[in-house]
């Protein structure tokens, strides 16, 4: 089973933290795989989001997703709900003195032939989603 996981610590209280990453339509800014998102309704438990994500040869492709758990300032999780695969993620939010520390989390469960033809390529597109936490760190602390 794919699975990814980092921590990085941001130099913001957790409600600035956890309001950044609740937000889907922030993701633009720090996932560059990310090519169109939109949410449907208000921020919170059960938002889902019409996402679109950079696939093979560039083409993209449906990510659509939702929200599973909604714990302002420190639980976030999503599962998705369209495309070819269909990964977890959990956000999990640390206060630490006057920081945050945030732990990503992304996990699929592949099986038959997807489990043959797809764990290499899914593993390392969930390594280089966990690793863009940078990025997020990076616009939250700028």
């Amino acid at each position: 089973m794919p699975e990814a996981v980092r921590t990085v610590r941001i130099n913001r209280p957790a409600a600035d933290v956890f309001a950044f990453f609740a937000d889907g339509e922030n993701d633009p800014q720090w996932r560059t795989g990310v090519k169109e998102i939109s949410r449907n309704g208000p921020i919170g438990p059960d938002a889902t989001y019409h996402q679109r994500i950079a696939g093979p040869a560039g083409r993209a492709i449906p990510s659509d997703y939702r929200v599973t758990a909604y714990e302002p300032n420190t639980h976030l999780a999503f599962e998705v709900t369209a495309g070819p695969v269909r990964p977890t993620g959990d956000y999990r939010f640390t206060p630490v003195d006057d920081a945050t520390d945030v732990t990503f989390k992304l996990s699929a469960n592949l099986s038959g032939l997807k489990k043959l033809l797809m764990s290499k390529p899914v593993q390392q597109s969930m390594n280089s989603e966990v690793a863009a936490l940078d990025r997020a760190k990076q616009i939250l602390e700028s």
